[in-house]
């Protein structure tokens, strides 16, 4: 009955009974407790079937005499093993074990140094296994020769995606350029907003929190600067909107679908926040930024937080 209790460890990594384990999951919670201590549950049932064979070889030639109890001696030592592999009488062992198993973790793990004395030997390990994309994610960072520092990166960040929001990639409130539809685009006009260093500028009617329609900056090169032109005739009036709490797995798919390049984000109040560009999306999938020409600051959320337009900030301040 002994050699018929099957410890064996979980198909769940320790990694995986971790982070469920955090999680508050209970069950993994008791499955890492058995897994920590699984080499010394094998090495206590080695020691209870050996000291139980050596009990049983000695009543046996008590009981028989030398021959007879030698020669049944022999028999169990070799048989005892395939009598253990009984499936009705491994189905019943389990049963009980499973009911005392927690208790034997307990002793284990309050005695840590005194079963140490007694393993006799460890666990296989068996393959490696991927439960989850968290796990990847820890075995693709862990990794050391496997893969270069970009591959890493581009993996890692790939699986990271679908957890991103856009509130943490947008460009925020502080940093929007934008032009009232009422403004003239004359030559000055046109010179400033170029200097702005973006593509697109949203068009306001009044206020940020009212954006009426884009102003694409590539299209007013053509632009015939001897009319008086306002930003309300010149921009696009489809103007596209996101959710703050939206991830940037929906926010990819509304550009596939709207073939789109620029949303504007919205709070719960459906105020203004910032804006999201297909390119933002597109850095935080490669994890790296893109360039071009009319980005004029590699990274605008850092610069918000240097707060270069002064924005909230009386000589007289204090943050509660």
């Amino acid at each position: 009955m002994v050699t018929s209790i099957s410890i064996q460890k979980g198909h769940l990594s320790d990694f995986e009974l971790s982070r469920r384990a955090c999680g508050g999951d209970e069950t993994a919670v008791k499955m890492l407790a058995a897994q920590n201590v699984i080499s010394d549950l094998l090495s206590v049932r080695k020691i209870i079937e050996t000291l139980l064979l050596i009990i049983l070889v000695l009543l046996l030639n008590m009981t028989f005499g030398l021959l007879i109890g030698l020669s049944l001696s022999i028999f169990i030592v070799l048989e005892y093993g395939v009598i253990a592999r009984f499936k009705p009488l491994h189905s019943l062992t389990q049963k009980v074990y499973a009911k005392f198993e927690h208790k034997l973790v307990h002793i284990i793990g309050s005695f840590p140094s005194v079963f140490k004395i007694f393993r006799s030997f460890a666990p296989s390990q068996g393959d490696i296994m991927i439960h989850s994309r968290y796990e990847l994610q820890n075995a693709v960072d862990q990794s050391v020769d496997a893969l270069t520092a970009d591959e890493k990166k581009l993996i890692i960040n790939s699986l990271a995606f679908p957890d991103k929001l856009v509130s943490e990639v947008m460009t925020p409130r502080s940093m929007i350029d934008s032009i009232k539809k009422t403004e003239f685009l004359g030559p000055l006009a046109l010179d400033d907003l170029h200097k702005t260093g973006h593509s697109r500028l949203p068009v306001t009617n009044g206020d940020i929190d009212h954006i009426v329609g884009m102003l694409h900056l590539r299209g007013l090169l053509a632009l015939d600067i001897k009319k008086s032109t306002t930003a309300e005739k010149a921009m696009e009036p489809k103007v596209y909107y996101i959710r703050q709490d939206q991830s940037l797995q929906h926010a990819l798919a509304a550009f596939l679908r709207t073939h789109n390049h620029l949303f504007v984000v919205v709070n719960e109040f459906r105020e203004t926040v910032g804006l999201l560009s297909l390119e933002d999306v597109i850095e935080a999938l490669l994890g790296r930024k893109i360039v071009d020409e009319f980005d004029a600051h590699d990274d605008l959320r850092a610069v918000a937080l240097r707060n270069p337009h002064g924005n909230n900030h009386p000589e007289k301040r204090e943050d509660v």
